[in-house]
């Protein structure tokens, strides 16, 4: 079983991906509607958090970098509009798994837990 952490305000934006990641009840998902939330949450064993691109008007990169400081072994996943170019430069050096769109669902999250279960 796999720990996710998903950090947004905006629950009703994920539910297809958080429906996706716990199917059949095979992994735990763990809501966190704020940064200080997300912090005490990423405290726990966290496999995996997902962070969405604007929260408590900071960018999800910029959460990314804090998260990272709680919790460097928790693999990282961001909601962003950028091109795959610009991710790419923003994000490099935060070991981020994946990038996500901002509507992901089922199938974004069997590529995101067929991605961690490459790195075990």
């Amino acid at each position: 079983m796999k720990r996710i952490l998903i950090v947004t305000q905006h629950a009703d934006k994920f539910s297809k991906l958080a429906k996706g990641l716990s199917a059949e009840n095979i992994n735990d998902v763990i809501w966190a509607n704020s940064v200080e939330a997300a912090r005490s949450a990423a405290f726990g064993l966290m496999d995996l958090i997902i962070i969405d691109d604007n929260l408590d008007e900071r960018s999800g990169l910029s959460i990314a970098k804090d998260l990272i400081r709680v919790n460097a072994l928790a693999q990282l996943a961001l909601v962003s509009e950028l091109s795959p170019e610009e991710f790419h430069e923003a994000a490099e050096g935060l070991g981020v798994l994946a990038r996500m769109p901002p509507h992901s669902d089922e199938k974004d999250a069997e590529r995101l837990l067929n991605a961690l279960a490459a790195l075990s």
